[in-house]
């Protein structure tokens, strides 16, 4: 098995990574991420998603607020807007933290 450098993740990387690992077809391989990946979306709409030894993922709603642009001083409306945030576990950061 050769190793894959990777500098963006996708899709496309997450399932050639479990091709070679696993040995599964790349096809079959892209189907589950797609599958994973729709599951985490509808479950973090509901709700916030914690993965153990992972962490934590959290829909957040952003309220409506003025915003200004530096450049010009003009002043206009930013609107309201979810945005996803994640927290990371305890394990997830140590194993970051030594695998430098």
């Amino acid at each position: 098995m050769s190793k894959i450098e990777i500098l963006n993740l996708t899709k496309k990387n997450i399932s050639k990574n479990i091709h070679l690992k696993i040995g599964f077809s790349f096809n079959y391989t892209a189907e589950l991420i797609d599958d994973f990946i729709d599951i985490l979306k509808v479950s973090i709409k509901k709700e916030k998603l914690n993965i153990k030894n992972f962490g934590t993922f959290k829909l957040n709603e952003k309220k409506e607020r003025l915003g200004r642009n530096p450049k010009n001083k003009e002043t206009y409306i930013i609107n309201k807007r979810k945005s996803l945030s994640f927290i990371p576990s305890k394990k997830l950061k140590i194993k970051l933290i030594n695998s430098k």
